[in-house]
């Protein structure tokens, strides 16, 4: 079965790539990831840390959220709902005054077990309790099974964004096409055909195509599109961990991967370069790192003359991102605290 995805020319002039799908798209393909059991190896570390959790009192938090997550057939998208922030507050505020048309045709068509359809049918009418209740459960879930682990996930993100990047500069979006994930995806001009469980035919109308690694995807590239605004262009969802690797590097503690940093550069430079891996504006890093905006500046400066991040203007704002140089520096140093 494959999705074929069609491009024109200005389809291909408008693909771009993304660090993220966000916090929440992440949390609930984690959360589907420790439902299925066993696994690749590259998760074994992770499941082994945080998997009896959700047989216990995390279940019970999670309710609202497995709820919509139905052994058959769909599941909720909640990155649809909280959008691709990296934060898990803006995702959850984002949650909670979604669309009531969004939310509706996110769980209308869901096969609900009768013990919770009461439930959904209030949330899909826009009930702000049952809004409450869904926003407690992907929080208790981001804060078990991704919060601990976050920060070596960003980067991991970011280094694989830094790498379609280095692609697309050097020899195209062609190139980049025909070397994304190979099985997963092949490029056959002008389509791109996804390995996917159900056939289809997608035509991108010169909306483009957003690619977005992902970590705790299934193994399949995934082709996420947005129910209520056919004009955006789709999202190709690529998984970062492959069949045949440990993954030991991805499950470092947020405070192991910190010390490591923090030994090299110093707490808050290095707090500023993990930071931008994201991208992020001047007044956005001092919010994170509760510095001021001039001290933000400063250190940013230093990193901009390291290569280690660039920035860009953007309206008002100034925009700091990691290079590729950067994202390998920060994947290089977590890396080294394998297990």
């Amino acid at each position: 079965m494959t999705k074929r995805i069609h491009f024109t020319v200005d389809d291909l002039a408008r693909t771009r790539v993304t660090t993220t799908l966000g916090v929440a798209a992440e949390t609930l393909d984690g959360i589907k990831r420790l439902r299925e059991g066993g696994g690749t190896p590259a998760f074994q570390r992770w499941r082994a840390s945080v998997g009896r959790e959700l047989g216990g009192r995390l279940r019970e938090q999670a309710g609202p959220l497995l709820a919509l997550m139905p052994a058959y057939g769909p599941q909720i998208d909640v990155a649809s709902l909280a959008g691709d922030t990296t934060c898990i507050d803006e995702a959850v505020d984002n949650l909670l005054a979604a669309p009531r048309v969004l939310t509706r045709l996110e769980v209308e068509y869901l096969d609900v077990h009768p013990a919770h359809r009461a439930w959904a049918r209030s949330l899909a009418d826009g009930d702000r309790e049952a809004r409450l209740q869904l926003a407690g459960a992907l929080r208790a879930c981001h804060r078990a099974a991704i919060a601990p682990y976050w920060q070596q996930i960003r980067l991991d993100l970011a280094t694989a964004r830094a790498g379609y990047v280095c692609t697309m500069a050097e020899s195209g979006v062609e190139r980049l096409l025909e070397t994304l994930c190979d099985p997963l995806v092949r490029w056959r001009p002008p389509v791109l055909e996804v390995r996917h469980p159900r056939d289809a035919d997608i035509h991108l109308r010169g909306r483009g195509l957003i690619i977005a690694p992902t970590v705790f995807s299934s193994q399949q590239a995934e082709v996420l599109q947005n129910l209520v605004d056919q004009e955006q262009a789709p999202v190709l969802a690529l998984p970062t961990a492959g069949e045949g690797t440990d993954g030991s590097a991805h499950w470092l503690t947020e405070e192991a991967a910190e010390r490591s940093l923090d030994d090299l550069m110093g707490r808050t430079r290095a707090a500023v370069l993990a930071a931008a891996a994201d991208g992020c504006s001047t007044t956005e890093l001092a919010r994170r790192l509760g510095i001021s905006p001039a001290t933000a500046s400063q250190h940013a400066t230093v990193l901009r003359r390291a290569a280690l991040i660039t920035t860009r203007r953007d309206g008002k704002a100034v925009l700091h991102t990691t290079t590729h140089l950067g994202a390998a520096l920060l994947a290089s140093i977590t890396r080294g605290f394998g297990p």
